[in-house]
């Protein structure tokens, strides 16, 4: 089972994804809350699986809220799907360093929203090609960054750091599997070692320590 819990401070917005996500036998809605905060206590006392993350709240926004669930070493396991108005939001780049697994915009068809929050739980990143064209502008305008990089970055093997290179381009794991002339299994494999290696929660993060380790530059 899937345990979310939805942070938005509009009531229609929860209201509709509650109805969506509940009707799913998988996945079972365990809070609410209207503002960065009540979102934090809630997440602290359920532990779910996922939260739904609406950016922009009142008095604690959603990003204050990330920046707390990621610095809190019991919450490691909680994943956080960004909720935006627009895909090209400009908090996108700041999430993701703070570990937000994807982004979801909020008038997005309900069957896309089962998928996503699937997805999510499994551990994979959901950022779609526009956002990952942001994150390399971004990354294109800022130094590298090697003091914000784990130093376990220097433990992955060669095939590895090839993989986490391909990500960072936002490749699928089959996608990875034709360049690399790999079994897609294989791939899933050199990806999911490379993630617990950097300890990272998930492929959106393998992208920002790419890029702030200068394994992958935005030029290439």
């Amino acid at each position: 089972m899937i345990r979310v819990v939805l942070a938005d401070d509009q009531p229609l917005v929860r209201a509709g994804f509650r109805m969506l996500l509940d009707a799913e036998d998988d996945i079972e809605v365990v809070g609410e809350a209207d503002d960065g905060a009540a979102a934090l206590a809630l997440v602290r006392a359920e532990k779910p699986d996922m939260v739904l993350m609406d950016v922009r709240m009142p008095d604690v926004d959603g990003l204050e809220a990330l920046r707390a669930i990621g610095d809190d070493p019991e919450l490691a396991a909680v994943k956080v799907l960004v909720l935006t108005t627009f895909e090209l939001d400009e908090y996108v780049f700041e999430a993701v360093r703070l570990g937000a697994s994807g982004f979801l915009v909020k008038h997005t068809q309900p069957a896309d929203l089962i998928r996503a929050v699937r997805e999510v739980a499994a551990g994979e990143a959901l950022l779609s090609p526009s956002v990952t064209r942001r994150l390399i502008q971004e990354f294109a305008a800022r130094p590298v960054r090697p003091e914000l990089t784990p130093k376990s970055m220097e433990s992955l093997t060669l095939r590895e750091r090839e993989v986490v290179a391909l990500v960072a381009q936002g490749l699928t794991n089959d996608e990875i599997a034709a360049e690399l002339f790999l079994s897609p299994a294989t791939a899933r494999t050199h990806v999911s070692r490379a993630m617990v290696k950097l300890h990272a929660r998930d492929r959106a993060q393998l992208v920002v320590f790419a890029y702030q380790s200068g394994l992958v530059r935005p030029s290439t």
